[in-house]
Parts: C-alpha cells; structure tokens; sequence
C-alpha cells in the first residue's frame, strides 16, 4: 500500500468527522449532541480534558461504544539494506472498535460515518509500570524536595510526620497524577501504595477512590508497599489486611537496611503472597553484598515455589549495575530462569544498569517513573516514552531496528513488529488499548518523544 503523507488536522490532532452508529441506517448525530451523549471526547489533544473529573466521566462514558477509526497509521514490516532494518514500512488502515475490542482491521474503504486519525501512527498504550500515585504534590502547589537527612530511614521519619496532612488531599492529587499519565499515553498503572503504622489502610483506601472514580478511563494494580519496613515498624498486620483488600501484589523495602534481616523479610512476604494468591514486588536500593544475597535468596525461593514464577519482580535492583560482567550474566540467567522479573526507572549518571543483559536473557524488564514531585524527587514528565527514549540514549539503540525494540519499555511488551518484522500488533480481538501519534514509525516515536494526540483505554477515548 502506497503511503499517504500525514494529515496535520486543525488543532495538532485529531479531529471527530462523523460517528458510526449501532445501526447503520441511523443518521450521523452532530459533534455537539456526540460529545454530550457518548464516550468519545478528542477535545484535549495534549492535556485530560475536565470533562474526565470523577462525576464528569460518570456521566459521560458508557460501555458498548462501536465506532470506526479511519487514515490509521500501522506499521508493516522493516525494509532492509545488507540485512541491516533501514526503515520501517507502514500504510494506513481502518481499525472497528466494538465493546472494547479491536474488532477489525482493513485497508478497504471506510465507512462514511468514522473518525478521522488523520495518518497518526497508532501504537499499543503505555504502561507505568513503576509509580507510587499514592503520595503526590502534584495538583497542588509547587514544592520542590528538601535536604535529605539519616538516609532512607530519615525519609521515614518525614513521613511519619507529613502523611496525616497528605492524605487528606491523597485522592484529588492522585486523580490529577494521573491525568498526567493519561496526557503522556500512559492508561495503566503499577501503583505502590503506603502501608505502614502511620497512615495504615488509609493510602489504600484513598487511592482506591481515586481509581474508582477513573476505572472508565484508566486501570491499575496494586503494590501493598511497607515502605516503613516490615518489621522496623509494626507493618505486619496491615499488610496482613492489605492482601485481602484488593491489592495485587506484596511489596517490600531493602530488607537488610531497613529491618536488618533478609531472609526473615523474604520469608515472611514469599508466604504472605502465597498465602493469599498475590504476585511480589520488592524495592530493592541496596547495591552492595546485601543486595546481591537478597537478590540470590529471592531466586531460590521462588524457585522453590513455581507459582510466583512469573508474578514476582526486583524493582530498582541497584545491586544489578554495580557487578561485574560475568556476574550480571549469571544473575541474569537466573533471573530469567526464576522468570523473576526487573522494573527499573532506568537510572543514569553514575549508576547504569545492565539493562541490554537482561534482556539478552529474556528478563523481563519493566519501567515507570516511580516518585512524581512528591518529597522524595523533585522530577517527573509522567511520560513512560521518553523512559525509552532515555535507554536508547544510554545503551546505544540509536538504529531504526534498535529504537523500535526500545519501544516495549513503554508499552510493557507489546509492539507492533516483532524482531522479524512481521505485523503482529494490532490484531482482531485485541483490547482496544491504544495511543495516537505524530510519527512515521515506532522508532521515530521513542528518538523523539512526539505528543500524543489521542488516548483510547478499552474503547473508551479519554482525549
């Protein structure tokens, strides 16, 4: 198929043309009464329209929604020169959404009742796999972080002083975190929630809100996070509670740091997920031989239970980047072999972590933007793509094929060419989890971080 150059619409995006009905004798309805009625709001091109509050988007979204997307950009396959991938092919296509789902896609002529993507690059929506939407300054006023003092455990005691005043607006500000999520592509999240002494189930429950007022517009799981230590602070029986109140996995916190034991840490949270069917994700700063003991007792402990095989995760990992090379490949195997997987925010500067190994041994690796303008980092886009971005730069996949590889790190997986170039995203009866925008290619997507014109979470197009 001949490519056609891309349309640039009138407001840098999307533009709504006309609307497929359930029935196609039904005449077109107009924009105004569409927006009003329907699911399907492309006003806010770069920024979450108000009209996705918690009791707007009660009003507005409604499940069942049917509709054609027209000039969708797809890729095709990679053009080669000497075996080296040179570009990527594309050519645009129409893509049916029916009740969440992709229900087709066609190169024939559209419907006259469609909405017009105006030749954008149409890729798999990003996901945060890494974020604490828990405990945010963001939507409030500025406030940049101070001088830490007494490491990790000094953060602790901050927190156990600013927390009861933080929860009180916790719901609200996670709602506008996540706002910005949506305005970078971002539509689920891996979120870890505070559980400890101060705050208890009250970070839980009001996270919970908040992604109940967005459940039509975004989705989550949840990370029961000690931040305060399992055993430092008598976090033990709110975690107990946690994992039957609606959490996915057991987190935890350099065990040997903070609670000066790691395999009474480990133990005690591998038989807490056992015990309640929940996957595991540790934060795991620490990077020297406490580290690495941590990391190999993990691996042993999973492998002596087979159903945390592939529900079990090292975020940070520091200890990773700190080893020696043939260390990391060991590790690396073992991780892959435990099926044991690594979430990282791909740190830069004096720590570079051996991401290219990893996935060298088919770990799974993971990221997301951890703390966003909270008291533990002044930083954060909320743009999972320019983590990509970010390991491209670091690790040196600068080419056309490496780049697009690097686009999985947003996507948590999926992209849409695999290392072959054969299409296998998007496919009928795919979930209709979807990010428009204005790039001719996956790998021009992650070297230049372009806007995302339109988000679509299950059908649902949130702008």
């Amino acid at each position: 198929m001949a490519e056609i150059p891309h349309a640039f619409h009138a407001a840098g995006g999307v533009l709504l043309q006309t609307i497929t009905s359930n029935s196609m004798n039904q005449p077109a309805i107009s924009r105004k009464d569409f927006l009003k009625n329907s699911t399907l709001g492309l006003a806010g091109l770069t920024l979450v329209p108000d009209a996705l509050n918690a009791q707007s988007q009660k009003k507005h979204v409604t499940s069942g929604t049917s509709y054609t997307l027209k000039n969708v950009r797809l890729e095709t396959g990679f053009e080669y020169e000497n075996d080296e991938v040179i570009a990527t092919r594309t050519g645009l296509f129409s893509i049916d959404i029916e009740n969440g789902k992709i229900k087709q896609i066609s190169a024939g002529q559209p419907p006259a009742k469609a909405i017009d993507a105006g030749g954008m690059l149409m890729l798999p929506s990003f996901r945060d796999m890494h974020i604490h939407l828990d405990k945010t300054f963001y939507g409030g006023p500025w406030q940049a972080v101070r001088k830490r003092t007494g490491g990790v455990k000094g953060m602790i005691a901050l927190e156990q002083k600013i927390l009861p005043d933080m929860l009180k607006t916790s719901t609200f500000r996670a709602e506008k975190l996540i706002e910005l999520l949506q305005s970078k592509g971002t539509s689920f999240a891996r979120s870890h929630v505070n559980i400890e002494p101060t705050s208890r189930l009250a970070s839980l429950k009001n996270l919970q809100t908040a992604l109940e007022n967005r459940k039509n517009t975004f989705g989550a799981e949840l990370v029961a996070f000690p931040q305060h230590g399992v055993f430092y602070t008598d976090t033990v029986p709110f975690l107990k509670e946690a994992a039957k109140s609606g959490i996915d996995f057991i987190g935890g916190l350099d065990p040997y740091t903070i609670d000066g034991a790691i395999e009474k840490t480990i133990d005690f949270t591998v038989q807490l997920a056992l015990d309640n069917g929940k996957g595991i994700d540790i934060h795991l700063h620490e990077s020297g031989e406490s580290g690495l003991k941590t990391v190999e007792y993990l691996i042993s402990k999973v492998n002596e239970n087979p159903a945390l095989k592939g529900k079990t995760y090292l975020s940070h990992c520091f200890v990773l980047g700190r080893l020696d090379k043939p260390k990391q490949e060991e590790i690396a195997e073992k991780l892959s072999a435990a099926q044991i997987g690594i979430a990282s925010t791909i740190p830069f500067g004096g720590l570079i972590m051996p991401i290219p190994t990893l996935l060298k041994h088919n770990v799974k690796v993971l990221t997301g933007n951890d703390s966003i303008i909270d008291h533990w980092n002044t930083f954060g886009t909320g743009s999972v793509l320019a983590k990509a971005n970010l390991a491209a730069q670091l690790y040196g996949y600068s080419t056309e094929f490496g780049l697009s590889r690097m686009l999985k790190l947003a996507t948590a997986g999926p992209v849409p060419l695999d290392d072959n170039g054969v299409q296998q995203w998007p496919k009928a009866g795919d979930d209709a989890d979807l990010v428009l925008v204005d790039a001719s290619c996956s790998a021009e997507a992650v070297a230049r971080i372009p806007a995302v014109k339109s988000l679509v979470y299950k059908g649902k197009i949130v702008f």
